[in-house]
């Protein structure tokens, strides 16, 4: 661990612990490197309040068109930066910047990935013509580029590898250090799940699905609730943890299937008509956006998160502290899951739009009190392992690496 306070500026536009696990990402790392350094946060919106963290608001005289406004940040924040710290650490497509954390795919991977002859001249056609895209990829150009003291953070493992295939000189520069939480406090007792559910007006008697996110098409909401509809519907047969008969058990009679929905509200009426041709209408459950989760994974039996692309999927690793059986995408889709390990401490869908494979997934997890048992004991033993207190101490070091390495080289 340093010896030394540092003198940190920290870059993130959106500075609010609603805003998604980018945001909650830098949050969590800033409230604990606060107690040890003197933080400063630079953001152009902040929700948020910490013992000896200092926030420098950043003006947005344009958020819209957004490549202007993330080129304004950058250049305002370049000046705002420039001397004072000792490390530059930026959650953003910015140039500068001693460490950079990268919470998506790179824009060159989404580009040009998989297309070769004439789609891909096609693709440099679309982008020579759009000020958007030459502005987002020139800031990623800058934000990779070489320079002494440099540090790239991937987010997970296979976020990782897809950096260094689409900006290999990136390989020596970069290092993962995942999401973490807080605590592992494990499962909750029946007391607090039915407190949980009463605040949150959730019906008490019901098998509770939970869903958390804030981009509802991305993370997957379409194929849950299909699957939903069908575990209602009672269309799901053969379940892989549990005989045909107990599949077909009253016990969905006994404790009606609902889900609840975590995240930015505005997105549902999208799936308003999905909803009623299902036959979901009172069963689903909007309960907007959380500053904390942990009332939903309390009241929760098991998380869905059948996303269709996630870096790392936070959401898994907070509900797996809450001792709460996921069924979470495979790692090509969400990269937490490479970690994990199928019916061990989660059930992994190989298909996320498999909602059919959702279904029976669901169904054995909320028909067969062992299983959950097992998987919720074992999702607590592996979250536990990630503690932010700990990444933060990584965190530490890879300051203080950047910070001798420039001087070396200074």
């Amino acid at each position: 661990m340093p010896q030394r306070r540092l003198r940190v500026a920290v870059l993130n536009r959106n500075f609010d612990p609603t805003g998604g696990g980018a945001e909650r990402y830098s949050i969590a790392l800033v409230e604990h490197l606060a107690a040890r350094h003197d933080i400063h946060v630079f953001a152009q919106t902040i929700h948020h309040s910490h013992p000896g963290v200092t926030y420098h608001r950043v003006s947005a005289p344009m958020r819209r068109p957004r490549w202007i406004n993330q080129l304004w940040f950058a250049y305002a924040t370049w000046r705002a930066t420039r001397q004072g710290f000792d490390v530059v650490h930026s959650h953003e497509n910015t140039w500068h910047g001693q460490v950079q954390t990268v919470h998506v795919l790179p824009i060159r991977y989404n580009l040009f990935v998989g297309r070769d002859g004439w789609r891909r001249a096609l693709r440099w056609l679309k982008v020579a013509t759009s000020p958007r895209l030459l502005a987002y990829l020139w800031l990623e150009n800058r934000r990779y580029a070489p320079q002494p003291g440099r540090s790239i953070v991937a987010t997970s493992n296979t976020l990782r590898d897809v950096v260094a295939a689409t900006h290999p000189h990136t390989l020596p520069m970069l290092k993962v250090i995942t999401p973490g939480v807080a605590s592992a406090p494990g499962a909750a007792t029946a007391s607090e799940k039915l407190a949980a559910r009463v605040a949150l007006g959730l019906p008490t008697d019901a098998a509770l699905v939970l869903f958390v996110a804030n981009d509802f098409r991305k993370k997957g909401l379409d194929a849950l609730l299909i699957a939903c509809g069908q575990v209602v519907k009672g269309e799901q047969v053969a379940m892989p943890h549990t005989s045909r008969d107990s599949a077909k058990s009253a016990a969905w009679k006994l404790r009606p299937l609902n889900l609840a929905v975590v995240g930015n509200a505005a997105h549902a009426q999208e799936f308003r008509s999905q909803i009623k041709r299902l036959g979901l209408d009172s069963k689903v459950h909007y309960l907007g956006q959380k500053e904390d989760v942990s009332q939903a994974y309390l009241a929760a039996d098991v998380l869905a998160h059948p996303t269709l692309e996630d870096t790392f999927g936070m959401v898994v690793l907070e509900a797996m502290a809450h001792g709460l059986p996921v069924v979470v995408s495979a790692g090509r889709y969400c990269g937490i899951a490479e970690l994990l390990t199928h019916d061990v401490n989660a059930l992994i869908l190989p298909d996320p739009t498999d909602a059919t494979a959702l279904a029976r997934e669901l169904g054995s997890v909320l028909t067969d009190n062992k299983l959950q048992t097992r998987l919720g004991t074992a999702a607590t033993k592996f979250a536990s392992q990630y503690k932010w207190s700990n990444l933060s101490i990584e965190q530490e070091a890879m300051y203080l690496k950047s910070i001798q390495s420039h001087e070396k080289t200074s």
